[in-house]
């Protein structure tokens, strides 16, 4: 394991070899590097990524919780693990990550999961970590890709995961900061697919629905009232990823109930879409 923060660096070991997305573990060592992986979705990609031999680099603001996961993924895989502590709505912080990702243009892939989201009426809401929420999820996917990018392009071959929402479907009272930034992520990362067609290099918009992780919790969300069935764990969701990434599919919903819900409301009306989705943000607050 090794450790970085935005007050130093730290060097990894060379790779050797390249290895595609249809390779097993026993294929040449391959690296990916994870924001938000000291939780939730973000944790499980960084256990599931270590299982099939990824060496990996760690990036989140919790050192603790990072250098126990490295060390965990260490001794039971075999990979080498890179802590990177950084708070990525901070532009010095951020600024650190994507020189990592551009100094060793040799990533096989990047997920985008940091994310952070709030709830309740945007009239009250503290202006100052609404814009924080947007620079976390709008400003950090988008300029770490731009900065892995280069790399995968000039070895045609490499892939992006952009973990949205269903949030990002449609308007979200209550959620507005929150669904408007996943939007964001939709949008972006459809355009990037088309821009690298035929370019060895994949994007693959990730949306997940309810999952169980700290998220609501630290959004102030009460989702006492959400049913057994509507929610996937982390673990879930990250198969259902990967395996997507293997197929080349371009959106991947993980789980019946939320492709449900995702079809549904690409059906509905946009006016009545988002009086749906705002009538069922309000049970979230009690």
């Amino acid at each position: 394991m090794t450790t970085s923060d935005p007050t130093g660096s730290s060097d990894t070991r060379p790779r050797e070899g390249r290895a595609s997305f249809d390779s097993g573990p026993s294929g040449p060592r391959r690296r990916a590097l994870v924001t938000g992986a000291s939780v939730g979705i973000g944790e499980a990609f960084a256990e599931r990524l270590a299982r099939d031999q990824y060496d990996l680099v760690l990036v989140a603001r919790s050192r603790d919780r990072l250098e126990a996961i490295a060390k965990r993924l260490g001794e039971s895989r075999g990979v080498s693990v890179e802590v990177l502590v950084a708070d990525l709505a901070r532009p010095h912080d951020l600024a650190l990550v994507e020189q990592r990702l551009r100094e060793e243009p040799t990533f096989d892939l990047l997920v985008n999961n940091a994310g952070v989201g709030t709830y309740g009426s945007f009239a009250e809401l503290d202006v100052e970590r609404e814009e924080d929420e947007v620079r976390l999820n709008v400003i950090a996917p988008l300029r770490l890709t731009r900065a892995v990018l280069p790399g995968m392009l000039e070895r045609r071959q490499g892939a992006v995961i952009n973990v949205s929402s269903l949030a990002g479907l449609a308007p979200t009272p209550y959620n507005a900061t929150y669904g408007a930034t996943k939007a964001f992520v939709n949008s972006f990362t459809e355009a990037l697919h088309e821009e690298l067609r035929d370019t060895g290099v994949r994007l693959q918009l990730l949306q997940p629905g309810f999952t169980r992780t700290e998220f609501q919790e630290r959004a102030g969300m009460n989702t006492a009232g959400v049913p057994d069935f509507a929610w996937m764990e982390p673990i879930a969701v990250v198969d259902a990823s990967l395996e997507a990434l293997r197929r080349g599919d371009l959106v991947c919903v993980p789980g019946g109930a939320n492709r449900a819900v995702a079809a549904f409301t690409s059906l509905l009306p946009r006016s009545l879409a988002r009086r749906i989705s705002g009538a069922a943000a309000k049970r979230f607050g009690g």
